[in-house]
């Protein structure tokens, strides 16, 4: 290899060992390899730009801003309330109202940290006051919020779109039955943990108070209705959907609920923006770093190493899921997926693999990673929300990255599971 590909290989995983930041990381290692390689140091500051200049990935701080404005106007509370209502007579139907909680968040942020932090907030209280472990109740928290990026609308099938040039609208349907999988197995999950800790049910909610709860919660749940509705009923794009949803925030917040005021949307948008700022940073560095690997070709002499190691796509499929797990357990998701961007879809053309099964195979994967020790961005939110170590998060967290496992190899080996519903479009 050359001296430019070393830098971005090795130098870049060094950078990672001592504790610099991606971003920081990305930009730096494309500075020195830019400078080994003679090439104007302009470039970077050209290939960021262009990096940011993508129409789609205006979805970004609206759908942040939609899940930070849903969480302060009540909506979040609103859709516990109601889940609270259908599953709490159930084994384990506290622990159940979290993931049902969570799937509906989904359904509107597109965001795993997120439904974490706004499900954690109200439901590790609740759960640890009717006999769960708090370590238990986290975790829970933590493995519903990556529903987050799998249900539509989500953050990274629009990253992954920009970076594949695939259809966002199609990618947001690979991710339905997937999310609700983990959905059904992590429900699976607290029915069992209530059994073996003989958790008490709670008392059947009837129907006027079903009705009631609903009735309160109506404008949260029409939230996923307006957007998804609008996305797939072709009156406006997935961008477009994201300022929608955040307009429909400010206004069911601020003028329906009333439970925030004008002089505090420059702190929930300061929020937002603070995020937004952390996901374009990295997308921005990661954009150059990307297009210098391309320069050295690495992308398609990785694939061709990745698709050599075996005739049989299902061993090489193994191998892309390891790697994936490993780089998601200790990288940003963002920053993986625009670094091995090419690799993979150079792969998937390789092997004949539709590209929206890649892109859910590659999302499944780098979602995962956010909520696996030791860096995921999900398991951090959780331990902050909590006041827990990650230490004794992860160690309550292990059957759900089980559950999380096995949703990724249906994914991975089931095409139907991500393209049952691109017949839709």
């Amino acid at each position: 290899m050359s001296a430019a590909a070393w830098i971005l290989s090795a130098g870049f995983a060094g950078l990672l060992v001592i504790g610099m930041p991606f971003a920081f990381a990305l930009g730096l290692t494309t500075l020195a390899a830019l400078i080994v390689s003679d090439i104007d140091m302009i470039a970077l500051a050209q290939k960021m730009i262009s990096g940011s200049q993508s129409f789609s990935l205006l979805a970004i701080p609206f759908f942040v801003l939609a899940g930070d404005l849903m969480t302060a106007g009540g909506l979040s509370r609103r859709l516990v309330a109601f889940a609270n209502t259908l599953v709490r007579h159930v084994t384990g139907g506290l622990g159940m109202v979290a993931v049902i909680a969570a799937v509906f968040f989904a359904a509107i942020s597109g965001s795993a940290p997120a439904t974490t932090a706004a499900i954690g907030a109200i439901m590790i209280p609740e759960m640890e006051r009717r006999g769960y472990d708090r370590a238990f109740a986290t975790a829970l928290a933590i493995a519903a919020g990556i529903i987050g990026p799998l249900i539509p609308p989500s953050i990274p099938f629009v990253i992954w779109g920009v970076i594949a040039e695939q259809s966002i609208a199609r990618l947001f349907l690979a991710g339905v039955i997937p999310g609700f999988l983990l959905a059904v197995g992590l429900m699976a999950l607290c029915w069992l943990y209530a059994r073996r800790h003989r958790i008490e049910r709670e008392s059947r909610a009837g129907g006027r108070e079903i009705l009631a709860a609903a009735w309160d919660g109506k404008w949260a749940l029409g939230a996923p209705v307006l957007i998804l509705g609008g996305i797939y009923g072709g009156v406006f794009t997935p961008t477009e959907a994201a300022v929608v949803g955040a307009a429909y925030a400010l206004i069911v917040g601020l003028l329906v609920h009333r439970e925030f005021t004008v002089r505090e949307l420059p702190r929930i948008t300061l929020q937002a923006l603070r995020t937004t700022a952390i996901v374009m940073f990295i997308i921005t560095a990661a954009a150059g770093f990307g297009w210098l690997v391309a320069f050295e070709q690495l992308p398609p002499k990785i694939a061709n190493l990745l698709t050599g190691l075996s005739d049989a796509n299902w061993v090489v499929l193994m191998v892309i899921n390891a790697l994936l797990l490993v780089i998601g357990a200790v990288m940003d998701n963002v920053a993986a997926m625009v670094i091995l961007g090419g690799v993979l879809v150079n792969a998937g053309n390789q092997m004949g693999l539709d590209p929206i099964h890649l892109g859910a195979i590659v999302t499944t994967n780098l979602t995962i990673g956010m909520a696996t020790p030791p860096f995921g961005y999900a398991l951090f939110v959780g331990a902050a929300v909590s006041g827990l170590s990650v230490g004794r998060i992860s160690k309550a967290l292990w059957p759900m990255l089980v559950v999380m496992g096995l949703v990724l190899l249906a994914v991975t080996y089931i095409p139907f599971v991500s393209l049952a519903f691109q017949g839709l479009l």
